[in-house]
């Protein structure tokens, strides 16, 4: 664990870079600036292999960000344990800083998500950055789904998130992105969404790099183009890295459980037959959750014999 000194550090809570464009438009808050008390949300946790099931065994939290204790609610996996990431706070707003690092030891197994949709609020000055960082040690079956992402109008919003994954392990990750508030006309308002995902091997080496750069702007097309969003309202993005099996049949599984939802969608291996992907874009939100649902319920029958549990919220 991070000492508590250093863990106040902006080399600490601060992406290790930010894209310049975000940088080129951030001055002054006029409200509480970056690493000011409640700006920096902070969560560590470390999981380990205690007899039978899957234990908490270490964790550090700074508000806003927070845990509850890890729930055994998956009927046919009753080992893994279920962790949602809250917030004290109604969602990410102006010069916030959020880091989160998990640590999976070997033959743990985690299942993590968020109590509910992330929220990013408007922001005028500054912008606001979360870092992610899980580890998956050798042996352990990951599971890191969060609800979807939605910005607001003129929110700045940057997020790095690295994998790190053992050759014996697995991880299943994903992110959803909302066009905004549809409900409240606002499409595509938000100033900047910037996301980069990494997957690598504990050496450094990489096995995927994501890149997500939504910028409305000015243009006639926006984030509206046949190489962006093409139209759609609603983004997901599924990652399977597994040596349980091989690359092409993750993305069978992955065809077949995507084919019936009539959406939009494409399927990828990934390189060094680690695994596959997935994007799926759709203007139907109940028919988005459905579909990755199948496709998290396909890949969890192939990859460890049982069905996706019924993880309720509300």
């Amino acid at each position: 664990m991070t000492s508590a000194p250093a863990r106040l550090d902006p080399a600490h809570y601060e992406p290790r870079r930010v894209p310049r464009r975000m940088l080129d438009l951030t001055g002054r808050p006029d409200t509480l600036a970056a690493g000011r008390p409640g700006k920096v949300g902070l969560l560590e946790l470390r999981y380990a292999r205690v007899g039978e099931r899957t234990e908490l065994v270490d964790r550090y939290q700074k508000s806003p960000l927070q845990i509850m204790r890890p729930l055994y609610i998956d009927p046919l996996r009753p080992d893994l344990a279920v962790t949602f990431l809250m917030s004290t706070g109604g969602g990410i707003v102006q010069a916030d800083r959020n880091r989160i690092d998990v640590d999976c030891g070997p033959g743990t197994a985690v299942h993590l998500t968020t109590q509910a949709a992330t929220k990013v609020h408007r922001m005028e000055f500054d912008h606001a950055t979360q870092i992610v960082n899980i580890t998956a040690e050798c042996g352990s079956y990951v599971e890191y789904l969060p609800d979807p992402l939605i910005p607001y109008r003129d929110a700045r919003f940057y997020q790095h998130t690295v994998v790190t994954v053992d050759p014996g392990a697995t991880v299943l990750v994903g992110e959803t992105i909302a066009a905004g508030r549809l409900a409240r006309g606002e499409r595509n308002a938000y100033r900047m969404l910037y996301s980069d995902l990494e997957i690598q091997r504990p050496d450094g080496e990489l096995l995927a790099v994501d890149t997500v750069r939504l910028e409305p702007g000015e243009a006639a097309e926006g984030v509206d183009g046949p190489a962006v969003l093409d139209g759609h309202d609603l983004m997901s993005t599924l990652f399977a890295v597994t040596p349980l099996a091989s690359a092409g049949a993750v993305a069978d599984a992955l065809h077949e459980a995507l084919r019936p939802s009539g959406l939009d969608y494409g399927v990828s291996t990934l390189p060094e037959e680690c695994g596959a992907w997935v994007r799926v874009m759709s203007d139907d939100s109940p028919a988005l959750t459905r579909a990755v649902r199948a496709a998290w319920d396909a890949l969890r029958r192939l990859l460890i014999g049982v069905p996706a549990p019924d993880l309720r919220k509300s």
